[in-house]
């Protein structure tokens, strides 16, 4: 199981706490205008294709919503550098950017899924995008690559289930010793590590400045 990491949140910075909790159903017809209005009406289909997905799976079981969540934004989106696709060195897509786009990188894929599932119904307790260290098979003591995954908690003391667009099929985290934790996150908190127990954040969401943005931007587009 992960446990808390001991180390520094070097990407915290400074910011208002904003008291932003889990999201209620999301405003479809909204969401469409705002995809169609940035590229067109040709990306309608994959719209309608997400959105029946969540329909779809809205009564299903946790573990389907996580198979299909994240075969759909894994075949849907393909792998892209933020410096190619967005012109910025790290930038944090909102799903409707992914879907738009059709491109994005890990913490795009992460984000998505994020939301994807919350509009099914999972409780966002239940979910963490993980910052960690991907170990990419370079020499042992390597730092590793920065990377983002989703992980699932059924209960706060079960091993995660681990989301990946690098690692096609779903695993428990101690199935991907390639990946080292340093924080989590979702739209309740940060919190110092991967660890689901700890009921109380490292701090507001205010104070990761890129996650704030993405926030206020998917609320901008019809999220709530």
């Amino acid at each position: 199981m992960w446990r808390l990491c001991k180390v520094s949140i070097g990407l915290l910075v400074v910011g208002l706490c904003l008291a932003l909790a889990s999201h209620g159903a999301a405003n479809f017809d909204r969401l469409l205008a705002t995809l169609t209005e940035r590229w067109g009406a040709g990306v309608t289909p994959k719209f309608n294709s997400w959105r029946a997905l969540i329909a779809n799976f809205s009564n299903a079981q946790d573990n389907d919503r996580l198979k299909k969540t994240n075969e759909f934004f894994n075949r849907q989106v393909h792998f892209g550098d933020d410096a190619v696709v967005w012109g910025q060195p790290d930038y944090w897509a909102t799903p409707m950017e992914s879907i738009g786009k059709g491109l994005g990188d890990c913490e795009d894929f992460a984000i998505a899924k994020y939301y994807t599932l919350k509009e099914m119904g999972v409780a966002s307790g239940k979910l963490r995008l993980v910052y960690v260290l991907l170990k990419t098979g370079s020499a042992d003591g390597a730092a590793g690559q920065p990377h983002m995954v989703l992980a699932y908690y059924a209960q706060p003391d079960a091993e995660p289930l681990i989301m990946d667009n690098v690692v096609g099929d779903i695993r428990p985290a101690s199935r991907r010793p390639d990946l080292a934790p340093v924080y989590s996150f979702n739209s309740e908190g940060v919190f110092a590590g991967a660890s689901a127990k700890d009921a109380t954040p490292a701090s507001g969401v205010g104070r990761l400045s890129r996650w704030e943005d993405l926030l206020k931007r998917a609320r901008a587009e019809g999220f709530e």
